[in-house]
């Protein structure tokens, strides 16, 4: 549990990155025999791009790093529930384990709104664990869209 609260912490801090762009503050990191593999961090604004997701970045990252794009031996740690196109690059990239903070009751794809990690119909299952920091994440998040609020008011 020390480990996995060390990478979530990881997670957390790149998932602050995305803050400090204004961004929504979602960080994300893989891991592969005890090493950090792959970071991510929400740049959507940033980069104008749907793409741009933490996970996406982390997953392209961890690729490049190992050489494959199946990442069979490796943990993802999220600080949100992924959304559908994540959650399919995690199916999709093998990823046996993803250890998830908070969830996402909009828009998660791990059993909030669907259960893409969990399809029978898929060729690969994942593996979840969730709640490591998800208070601390959550929190993160409501003062992110809170402030947002504020800022439209201000505005208008």
């Amino acid at each position: 549990m020390v480990s996995e609260e060390k990478y979530m912490r990881e997670a957390v801090r790149q998932a602050k990155k995305a803050a400090a762009l204004n961004e929504v503050p979602i960080g994300c990191v893989i891991v592969h025999e005890g090493k950090i593999i792959g970071r991510g961090y929400n740049r959507r604004m940033t980069d104008h791009s749907v793409l741009a997701h933490a996970e996406i970045i982390a997953i392209r990252k961890a690729c490049k790093k190992i050489g494959d794009w199946r990442l069979e031996d490796c943990t993802i740690y999220i600080t949100l529930e992924p959304c559908p196109m994540c959650a399919g690059a995690i199916v999709q990239a093998r990823i046996p384990k993803a250890v998830i903070a908070c969830m996402n009751p909009k828009a998660g794809c791990a059993g909030s709104v669907m259960d893409l990690l969990h399809e029978d119909g898929f060729n690969h299952q994942v593996e979840t664990e969730v709640g490591l920091m998800g208070e601390e994440c959550s929190n993160m998040l409501k003062d992110f869209f809170r402030s947002l609020r504020k800022k439209d008011k201000k505005s208008t």
